[in-house]
């Protein structure tokens, strides 16, 4: 029975630090209904409920967006519209060389006959 008192206990502090580091991680605008300063307190005072309402209810949901992204870090690049509008930039000028090198080489051939 001790051990698995233990283990709650362990399995608590853990859940506590997460929390406590999430909230100091997260930015000042993404916190909802109290100052993040509070939040970090009751998160310590009420463990493990300060945690389990930190994530219910004081840190703003993702909109969609993956949570890197909010902190400005690498993005996937299926993800990332730049990117995006890259590929299909130079999908697009790819073509207009191809189509270029065509016409250049007509004009060749064109100018490689004798004239009757």
């Amino acid at each position: 029975m001790a051990r698995v008192e233990l283990i709650l206990v362990l399995v608590f502090l853990a859940f506590t630090i997460f929390a406590f580091v999430d909230c100091i991680r997260t930015r000042d605008e993404n916190v909802r209904a109290l100052p993040k300063i509070l939040w970090a307190v009751l998160i310590v005072l009420l463990s493990p409920f300060g945690g389990i309402l930190w994530f219910a209810l004081g840190k703003e949901r993702s909109a969609g967006r993956p949570v890197q992204a909010q902190h400005g870090g690498m993005v996937a690049p299926d993800d990332d519209p730049a990117f995006l509008r890259r590929l299909g930039e130079d999908k697009a000028r790819e073509e207009r060389i191809r189509e270029l090198e065509a016409r250049l080489a007509e004009l060749d051939d064109d100018q490689d006959k004798p004239k009757s």
